[in-house]
């Protein structure tokens, strides 16, 4: 074979086996503007279930519970230690709930009373309280109506003498009557977990005010037992309540208290400029979210623009 012959053998193999590489080659990648083939889509990671129902502070409902993980140690968690702190500069404005009207009280001063005792727990850890403070159902804490937020009371089982000191920053409870929610810990170093409510006699504990101490368990029984046998006067209803006229901007409307509870939660996260207070009205079956009051409609007005800018929403003015 002449070296041209061998030559043109040559390249015939070679494009020959050309296909044949190709047809056994996968496909490549796509090729990105930059030249670079995409990176591999990462798995998205496993989503762990959250480990408490959350829902805003406030209340106690019979669904409400400890929740899975509980510390072995709360008989050891200390006390809230009552020190100076400004008061809030919103969370002791009026407001309405489920109606009723509350005037919390603007400066701390001597507060005693008694009356029962809810506590509240998974169903509110890791939600904001209405001072704006992340709940944490293993501190010592409180909620309260009308006490100056941030305050300190004592407050004692009447059954068995135990006593403790909290920090109030929440609101509420605001059904049947009760005078205190206490957080989950507290609950439980008075002892009154499994019963869900006890009747306690509540305490202001002023700063830098000498402690002090409980007494005794027997004594505490046998001045119940006596109030009990003996006809008193009524308390007068806890807390107290005045209602509120004015111009207002209501916000929302709900067949639900729950929905206008949570409603009411994300506008304040979402409008922390306001300076007036959301009110949840209830009447007639509806649950109704009132902001205000204003001195006129105009006033209110321009506030009402503010709202529709930021979150498309349309607020109307009302007189009430």
């Amino acid at each position: 074979m002449n070296s041209a012959v061998s030559t043109c053998f040559r390249r015939v193999a070679v494009l020959a086996v050309v296909p044949l590489l190709v047809a056994c080659g996968s496909q490549p990648p796509r090729v990105d503007q930059e030249g670079s083939p995409p990176p591999a889509a990462a798995k998205p990671a496993p989503q762990k279930p959250p480990q408490y129902t959350l829902k805003r502070g406030g209340g106690f409902y019979q669904d409400d519970g400890p929740g899975d993980s509980i510390p072995g140690n709360l008989d050891a968690v200390p006390d809230a230690e009552p020190r100076a702190e400004p008061l809030h500069r919103f969370a002791n404005n009026p407001y309405s709930v489920l109606g009723r009207d509350y005037v919390p009280m603007k400066a701390l001063q001597p507060y005693r009373a008694r009356g029962v005792a809810s506590w509240y727990g998974r169903k509110f850890h890791g939600q904001k309280t209405s001072s704006g403070e992340i709940y944490d159902m293993f501190a010592m804490t409180a909620a309260h109506p009308t006490l100056p937020i941030p305050s300190y009371v004592r407050v004692t089982n009447l059954a068995n003498g135990s006593a403790v000191v909290v920090r109030v920053n929440d609101r509420g409870p605001f059904l049947h009557e009760r005078l205190i929610d206490l957080s989950y810990a507290a609950a439980w170093k008075l002892g009154y977990i499994g019963a869900g409510s006890a009747r306690v006699e509540v305490e202001s504990v002023l700063p830098g005010e000498a402690p002090k101490e409980a007494p005794p368990a027997d004594t505490l029984l046998a001045l119940t037992k006596a109030e009990a046998a003996a006809p008193a006067p009524a308390e007068p209803p806890l807390p107290a309540v005045q209602e509120l006229r004015g111009t207002f901007l209501q916000l929302g409307a709900f067949g639900s208290q729950d929905n206008a509870e949570s409603f009411r939660a994300r506008l304040a996260r979402q409008l922390d400029w306001l300076s007036e207070s959301i009110h949840i009205h209830a009447r007639d079956g509806m649950y109704r979210l009132h902001l205000g009051p204003y001195r006129d409609a105009q006033e209110a007005g321009r506030v009402a623009e503010r709202i529709r800018e930021a979150l498309a929403l349309k607020p109307f003015v009302i007189q009430r």
